[in-house]
């Protein structure tokens, strides 16, 4: 079978394929009635960071919890968080670096990290990167020096095994919207950033998780077929190396609601999704009294994001992709 004719083939075989039912993660503990986004999991699948936040999100912080049969761990800051405007953490494949985007200065006593866009004026982001120490403490926080930190809007990075990194950001061939990126490590650093080509730059494509092996990579936009304001998607390398065309994916993955920032897991076919989907209220609704109104709009599934678990394993067999 000719390459385009295969690749043809797949992607409709992707349309009849179901991504499996989501979990949510951790709830009261890991999602709870704030925002949580961005999972990261050690290679164990044993620890987790995220990010949690106010609705505004002006205030984001980086946690860790540890995981103990099924349960979780109440959360911590993180050692290197917790006095900036830290978010979205991406371990590497092999667990020794975690990366994030944070406005902290580059260096002590200088101004905090600040940028305009549309009139408005915000906290910037560069990509900084914690490296594990003996005995599992993180070390300080390194700036990741070169080109891939310029305009400092910069969000969601996530590496592939070689040490590329892939991330989302306004730069001056983005449009008017965010594009998808990629760094190439190479012997004297990282190579200057290159976008991908996704297809029409007026589309606004965000929070890329890309696959350890650099076969596949999902990320969150709006293609024109979004059920909500930005949905996720997934593209798959063909075999001369181009990304093809964004595929939306199928099943519960995606919703009328919110849903980014999604992550590749641990284990074959796991997808870490951020979603703000809530509880269906059917009306007329039980009478509530005021302690189970108060219990249920202060709970997980209270419009704020949280962090849900799928399977989408039988969408990457469709493509030939079997671990």
């Amino acid at each position: 079978m000719r390459l385009n004719t295969f690749v043809l083939a797949m992607s409709l075989a992707l349309v009849a394929v179901s991504a499996g039912a989501g979990e949510l993660l951790g709830p009261g503990i890991i999602s709870t009635d704030q925002q949580e986004t961005s999972a990261t999991l050690t290679p164990d699948g044993n620890t987790l960071f995220f990010m949690r936040s106010d609705f505004a999100e002006k205030d984001d912080t980086i946690l860790v919890s540890h995981r103990s049969g099924s349960r979780w761990s109440a959360p911590e800051v993180a050692s290197f968080s917790g006095q900036w405007h830290d978010s979205e953490p991406a371990l590497s494949p092999d667990g020794k670096r975690l990366y994030f985007v944070s406005n902290r200065p580059l260096h002590p006593g200088d101004a905090l990290m600040m940028v305009e866009m549309g009139g408005q004026r915000f906290p910037g982001t560069n990509l900084w990167y914690a490296e594990q120490q003996p005995g599992g403490r993180w070390g300080e926080p390194v700036h990741v020096d070169g080109a891939l930190n310029d305009g400092a809007m910069l969000y969601n990075p996530s590496v592939a095994a070689n040490g590329n990194i892939y991330f989302s950001a306004h730069r001056d061939d983005s449009g008017k919207l965010y594009q998808i990126y990629v760094a190439r490590r190479t012997a004297n650093g990282y190579a200057a950033p290159q976008m991908l080509d996704l297809g029409d730059i007026g589309r606004n494509r965000m929070d890329p998780g890309v696959d350890p092996e650099e076969r596949f990579l999902v990320y969150a936009g709006n293609e024109g077929d979004s059920l909500g304001s930005a949905d996720i998607y997934i593209v798959f390398r063909d075999a001369d190396g181009k990304w093809g065309k964004p595929v939306h994916l199928p099943g519960e993955v995606n919703s009328a609601s919110l849903e980014n920032a999604p992550a590749v897991g641990r284990h074959f076919g796991e997808l870490y999704v951020s979603s703000n989907r809530q509880e269906e209220i059917r009306f007329p609704k039980p009478r509530d009294t005021a302690a189970s109104l108060q219990g249920r709009l202060q709970g997980p599934l209270n419009g704020s994001r949280n962090i849900w678990r799928f399977d989408i394993a039988d969408v990457l067999r469709a493509h030939g992709i079997d671990h």
